[in-house]
């Protein structure tokens, strides 16, 4: 998934919290999930708990760890004809497939096996010879993957391609569980989140006069002071940046966030945060915008009234860490 860059969520105080919410968490995605409603909502504790469960089957259908799942059945396969795949799966790849095309392949699901040569998938982290990483882009790119709607059907244009969702998945269960929460007989708001990284902000919050979720934006520099808090209502946020996945190698330091059009990893900045109308969307839009920059997300945003982007970067020493905020209304995001 998306390396983390926004502290985990605090819509409310903890004395509100304790009143008004019920948090029912789980593990799943190599991360906690957790669902915040309120508590005086009738079968509060089943709607949750029903919602993870969804999660859960979407990890066993998504995940590339088990040989048995739909993608790692499909990875093993697509390449040698057409192979029909579940609808939400589907509509997934042709989401993922279109922010790759937007992107000019900055975002690719299909460079798993880039990731796999740098050992971030299953280890030891390592940066692969010139040849091992040609051979990984030769199995790679977002053109090679062929999605017919008329059949509902992926193939691969070559063998050895590895389709990894792990930028776009989390995102996806969250809006699914969401689905699980609006189909309540009772009008319901909710905060679900996947850790750090991804969230849905449902309705306002129950019990309190505010009409939106506050989150707190992290300080990747010093987690005890937030630079800021998004205030949200119907919309996802997500989150990307490379500093707290990666590793050491001859002196140098490698995130984990690869630039499939190299084959290396991306020199980005601190974090950045996207809200858009979908987790699944959030989630890709803020991986591809940590490759691209900032001038990608000004034309992104120019053209999506429904996208803003938070940019954070390391500042002057004497001013702290730099907040650049895109196509944000003023009630959406103030800094600290």
């Amino acid at each position: 998934m998306s390396s983390a860059s926004a502290r985990p969520p605090s819509p409310v105080p903890d004395s509100a919290a304790a009143t008004d919410l019920l948090r029912v968490h789980r593990p799943g995605m190599g991360s906690a999930f957790e669902i915040r409603l309120g508590a005086r909502l009738p079968g509060a504790l089943e709607l949750a708990s029903r919602a993870l469960d969804r999660v859960e089957e979407l990890e066993r259908q998504l995940t590339i760890y088990n040989d048995e799942s739909e993608v790692s059945r499909l990875n093993a396969s697509a390449h040698l004809g057409p192979v029909v795949v579940e609808e939400g799966l589907f509509r997934l790849l042709e989401l993922a497939r279109a922010i790759s095309e937007w992107s000019g392949g900055a975002y690719d699901v299909t460079a798993g096996a880039l990731s796999l040569a740098w050992g971030f998938v299953r280890g030891p982290r390592r940066v692969p010879t010139d040849r091992e990483r040609a051979e990984a882009m030769a199995r790679s790119g977002w053109r090679k993957l062929r999605l017919d709607p008329a059949t509902r059907s992926v193939s691969f244009a070559v063998p050895g391609m590895v389709i990894n969702l792990g930028s776009i998945g989390k995102g996806y269960a969250i809006d699914r569980a969401v689905d699980v929460i609006r189909g309540h007989l009772l009008p319901t708001s909710a905060l679900v989140h996947g850790g750090r990284s991804s969230l849905y902000a449902l309705g306002s919050p129950p019990g309190r006069f505010a009409d939106r979720w506050e989150i707190a934006l992290r300080n990747p520099y010093d987690e005890a002071s937030p630079l800021g808090v998004f205030r949200v209502r119907n919309r996802a946020i997500g989150t990307s940046g490379g500093a707290f996945q990666n590793f050491e190698a001859g002196g140098r330091s490698y995130g984990h966030i690869l630039d499939p059009r190299s084959g290396e990893p991306a020199d980005g900045p601190a974090s950045v945060t996207v809200l858009a109308p979908t987790a699944a969307e959030a989630d890709a839009l803020s991986t591809a915008l940590y490759i691209l920059g900032p001038d990608a997300a000004r034309d992104l945003v120019a053209r999506r009234a429904d996208v803003g982007v938070v940019f954070v970067d390391q500042g002057p020493p004497d001013r702290g860490p730099r907040v650049v905020a895109l196509g944000l209304g003023p009630g959406d995001f103030a800094t600290s």
